[in-house]
């Protein structure tokens, strides 16, 4: 009995112990890391900041059962988290944004339950952003296999911001990088079957600039970034065919704990390389 008091006394000893140096730990992080993000801004070659940065929003769930909350908790922590996102960009002068919600593959592959409620929390999350009236808006994805309700609110999300001259935030909503393709290629098909070109005559004059200009990103910079969270090293099918020379940033954390000093750190990590564009 006495051995075994002597255990929990010392348990509880080593309990308080690890509070009190996480506690430390936070106080150091709040005093030194706004120095150190501040020392990496004005050290980042204006010359060298990509103009468009493509961010691949991953871990919400995981973050969600590590942390003790549901899944809904989760994709809303990873919301909230966008706003901090787009300042951050906006800091560094990044011009345009997109921001991978939702993929076309989840549509079929995720619980009905578990999407709607999703659905629920990028259309809160979409509109909150319009409503700043701070960024444009525009939806990018297969907007015709989403639910009415949500690809009209995506849709109003745009035309209310259409007008501003903020960063272009690309929402990536229903999308998928082949579906893309193929429809950016059912697109120029359709177009140059008004014009009443022949398969022959398509077939001589269609080129790469062709089918760019029927993807959902037309007119825009191809991402010079992108970056995944959570750890995966893959692309999934994101923003496939622009990314041909892009460079890739993997971090480790969980979307919903990606701070500003991950963000600068990626940044810093794309001034510092050379880039070849395939090359």
């Amino acid at each position: 009995m006495a051995r075994a008091r002597r255990r929990r006394r010392g348990l509880g000893h080593t309990q308080r112990y690890d509070r009190s140096v996480v506690k430390v730990k936070d106080a150091l992080r709040r005093v030194l890391y706004p120095a150190y993000e501040s020392r990496v801004v004005k050290f980042l070659p204006p010359d060298r900041i990509p103009r468009h940065v493509g961010v691949m929003l991953d871990g919400n769930r995981r973050w969600a059962k590590a942390v003790g909350l549901n899944t809904a908790e989760g994709y809303q922590a990873g919301a909230d988290n966008i706003r901090p996102l787009l300042g951050w960009c906006e800091e560094v002068g990044v011009g345009v944004v997109t921001l991978w919600l939702l993929s076309s593959d989840n549509l079929t592959n995720r619980p009905p339950e578990q999407l709607t409620g999703l659905l629920t929390i990028i259309e809160g999350a979409v509109e909150s952003l319009a409503e700043a009236q701070r960024w444009r808006i525009h939806p990018v994805g297969a907007l015709d296999l989403l639910p009415t309700e949500t690809a009209e609110k995506l849709k109003a999300a745009e035309e209310s911001t259409r007008h501003l001259d903020g960063i272009l935030v690309n929402v990536a909503v229903g999308y998928g990088g082949r579906r893309e393709i193929a429809d950016a290629v059912r697109a120029l098909l359709a177009d140059h079957a008004t014009r009443g070109t022949s398969l022959e005559e398509l077939a001589d004059l269609i080129d790469v600039e062709h089918i760019a200009e029927h993807l959902y990103t037309k007119g825009q910079p191809d991402p010079d970034l992108v970056i995944r969270t959570s750890g995966e090293q893959r692309l999934g099918g994101f923003l496939l065919w622009q990314s041909a020379n892009s460079e890739f940033y993997f971090c480790e954390a969980l979307w919903p704990d990606f701070r500003r000093v991950d963000f600068l750190r990626a940044i810093r990590a794309y001034a510092a390389r050379e880039r070849r564009f395939g090359g």
